[in-house]
């Protein structure tokens, strides 16, 4: 097999995704893999099919937006969503980062990695949309107030919100919510 870009796009060790407008307009065997998906599937695909809801699709299209760094870059782990074959709508924790060619037009053209992180983290509670969003914000250990403001809400609103997911989890505190949650 000749060594060649395309070679190493196909076979790279972590999902990968050249995007224009939101939507796929190449991935790799790794994407296809993760998401039990066909090319056919996914090529011209809006991201939303990986998506757990409509609403997770535009509020994750907002923030990424809203937190491009100056060269583009962003990164997150969040929920996503099988997409066919024995797993057909299993939804997963996904670590995902990439950049926009043009930070200026975040969506015009993009470029993303997916690293699957079921193997490590098991979505063993069953969260409401916002739930996973604010789950996934504590991870990366954000207070109520910068989750608040990423995601237009009060800080109070977001506490509500952290007492419920750690009823859910079963965890006294904040730190044990989050051990919880990284463990799986």
């Amino acid at each position: 097999m000749p060594l060649d870009y395309r070679t190493a796009f196909d076979l790279a060790p972590i999902g990968l995704v050249l995007s224009r407008q939101r939507q796929i307009v190449d991935c790799n065997r790794q994407v296809l893999a993760m998401f039990g998906a066909e090319r056919e599937q996914l090529i011209g695909q809006s991201f939303e099919i990986l998506y757990p809801t409509h609403d997770e699709f535009e509020r994750t299209g907002q923030r990424i937006v809203a937190a491009l760094d100056a060269q583009g870059w962003y990164a997150d782990e969040r929920v996503m969503k099988r997409v066919d074959g024995a797993s057909r709508g299993e939804l997963f924790w996904c670590h995902v980062s990439g950049r926009a060619l043009d930070p200026a037009t975040p969506h015009a053209a993009g470029i993303w990695a997916f690293e699957d992180l079921s193997a490590r983290r098991k979505l063993k509670v069953d969260f409401t949309p916002r739930e996973r969003e604010i789950a996934a914000l504590l991870i990366e250990g954000l207070t109520s107030k910068q989750i608040g403001k990423r995601l237009d809400i009060s800080p109070r609103t977001v506490d509500v919100y952290r007492a419920r997911l750690m009823r859910k989890a079963g965890a006294a505190t904040t730190p044990e919510l989050v051990h919880k949650l990284l463990s799986g």
